[in-house]
């Protein structure tokens, strides 16, 4: 299920900056970064001076970013690249751009309908994927992917698909088609020729693991924003929080408000960059899996949670749901809160969780 995130994170201080490769997000705003070694430090309550850097790398085809604080230069970068080791093998494991990654190589295994034993991540990510594709009653789905192949041909071809190469893609579309067997940590796919799509996942999941790495090295000041999918640990040091700013629907301009957030995620899932225009109509990158039509509703939607996979799996569920159900998961969803922004009819609605009312902003942001 195809999904962009578009939460931004602000940064207003120079910084010590590790660069691996210096690749930005389209949409992804950096106010403030210094592309120079810097001396931005802070003294722990009870512990040595901490050092704030960054480090940039391109992971699952995206640019990742690393920020956090620790004692010194030799300490970050031994964390950034274990961080970064653990989201090129995820990338390996749930790509379904690379043939050899063990997600496809599991669809071929299993394409007879035969049981196929997988991995620890993978079985993590399809039983999570489960979880919320039943508690969305199929808006969210991960056997989508034949639907979004569909789709990923109208928008470069600027062609509809007919309403024959729909059926024949939903035929192969349904959660209840995978057979997850705790027994000895296999799966079976009901139907040949699925197509299992991470889109909605991958990223929050690997941005969960990649915090979970600094955090076992003793660094739990850090950000990871993994194209827009963010996962934050405490906060800086003498901060509130992290300041994430969150953008409007429309692709300029600045962020509509800024939050104050630690120890949670931001997953934001909108069409404000992915979207084709056929006959004066809109059809977003983001499927209904339900029905196999692209959204046409022009939206974004923000969610906070707890964790990245969760914000990652929600904001493609919400989104596919529309404000009245989606509200219903969210508030259903224990820590977790969302805002969507509609526009239908060329006019922005906006609606809110009872959640996000009680988010932190930053009373020093003003917007127009």
């Amino acid at each position: 299920m195809g999904r962009q995130s578009i939460a931004h994170v602000l940064e207003c201080c120079a910084e010590t900056h590790v660069k691996f490769a210096r690749v930005f997000a389209t949409g992804l705003l950096v106010a403030g970064v210094a592309a120079t070694w810097g001396g931005v430090s802070a003294t722990e309550p009870d512990g040595p001076k901490a050092h704030r850097f960054q480090f940039t790398q391109l992971e699952m085809a995206v640019p990742v970013r690393l920020v956090f604080y620790c004692a010194d230069a030799t300490t970050a970068t031994g964390a950034a690249e274990a961080a970064f080791k653990r989201i090129g093998h995820l990338n390996s494991v749930l790509s379904d751009y690379d043939p050899q990654s063990e997600l496809r190589r599991f669809e071929r295994a299993t394409s007879e309908g035969n049981a196929v034993p997988v991995g620890d991540d993978l079985w993590r990510v399809l039983n999570y994927a489960e979880v919320i594709s039943r508690r969305s009653e199929g808006a969210f789905d991960v056997t989508v992917g034949p639907i979004v192949r569909l789709w990923r041909r109208t928008r470069r071809q600027r062609e509809l698909p007919s309403p024959e190469r729909l059926a024949a893609a939903r035929e192969r579309v349904g959660y209840r088609l995978v057979e997850l067997n705790d027994e000895d940590q296999s799966v079976r796919l009901l139907k040949p020729d699925m197509r299992l799509d991470m889109g909605g996942i991958a990223k929050g999941y690997a941005a969960d693991e990649a915090l979970g790495v600094l955090k076992k090295i003793g660094i739990n000041r850090a950000l990871i924003d993994a194209g827009g999918d963010i996962v934050l640990g405490d906060p800086p040091p003498g901060q509130s929080g992290w300041r994430v700013g969150i953008a409007r629907l429309e692709a300029d301009g600045p962020p509509s408000r800024v939050l104050l957030l630690s120890n949670c995620a931001v997953a934001t899932s909108g069409d404000t960059w992915q979207f084709v225009e056929i006959d004066g109509r809109r059809y977003s990158h983001i499927v209904d899996p339900r029905t196999g039509r692209a959204l046409t509703d022009h939206s974004s939607v923000t969610v906070v949670a707890p964790n990245g996979i969760t914000a990652d799996s929600l904001a493609s569920a919400v989104s596919v749901l529309g404000p009245r159900q989606g509200l219903l998961l969210i508030e259903a969803t224990p820590g977790c809160a969302a805002l969507i922004v509609r526009a239908p009819d060329g006019k922005a609605e906006l609606q809110e969780s009872s959640g996000w009312k009680e988010l932190r902003t930053d009373s020093s942001f003003r917007h127009s």
